[in-house]
């Protein structure tokens, strides 16, 4: 048997996500992947037994890179406003430059397509987030709440942001930006 291309692969995985963007999960076949990936579809077989496991494996891969980058220069020696600003920005910056990944990932997270393992490993990959608000916790900086509620207030303002930029074409400023990190932040200092 021929061993796996890792090229095919990713062009398979961009497929899948310019499909998510525009049918959704549910209403993307094995067959529109293949048309889109241009590939046949008993070719999209031998790299994925199924459209679950297909997902799975994006799902897991893409969760493993926006995690990388969102700590890319984030010093855990360094003040904590300015590391998790920098966090913030990075997820920011990620969302907005990979779009598709984004959506994707979103819908996932509310999809029966994901397996309690895929959950699982999304869930270690987190890690690092979790942290970083029991340091500003410890800290005594920001709220000594629920972190879940927490990340999920930070990521929401994100998003909205994310989606509102994308969906109305306009570029974000930096005056906006700083606007809405400032607005996180006041909500979530002590």
């Amino acid at each position: 048997m021929k061993p796996k291309d890792d090229k095919k692969s990713a062009q398979i995985f961009k497929a899948v996500l310019r499909l998510v963007v525009q049918k959704g999960l549910s209403g993307m076949t094995m067959g529109d992947i293949s048309r889109e990936a241009g590939i046949a579809t008993g070719t999209l077989y031998v790299y994925f037994r199924s459209k679950d496991d297909l997902i799975n494996a994006l799902f897991a891969a893409c969760r493993e890179n926006s995690v990388q980058v969102s700590f890319k220069g984030y010093d855990p020696r360094q003040p904590y406003k300015p590391s998790f600003r920098t966090v913030w920005l990075n997820i920011l910056r990620y969302r907005l430059q990979n779009f598709e990944e984004y959506v994707f990932q979103e819908q996932c997270y509310h999809s029966p397509f994901i397996t309690a393992a895929t959950r699982e490993k999304a869930l270690q990959l987190s890690a690092p987030f979790y942290e970083l608000i029991k340091r500003g916790q410890k800290e005594e900086l920001i709220k000594n709440t629920d972190t879940m509620l927490l990340l999920s207030f930070i990521l929401g303002a994100i998003n909205e942001l994310v989606k509102q930029s994308h969906y109305s074409g306009v570029t974000l400023t930096r005056t906006k930006i700083s606007t809405t990190f400032s607005l996180c932040w006041d909500a979530i200092k002590t």
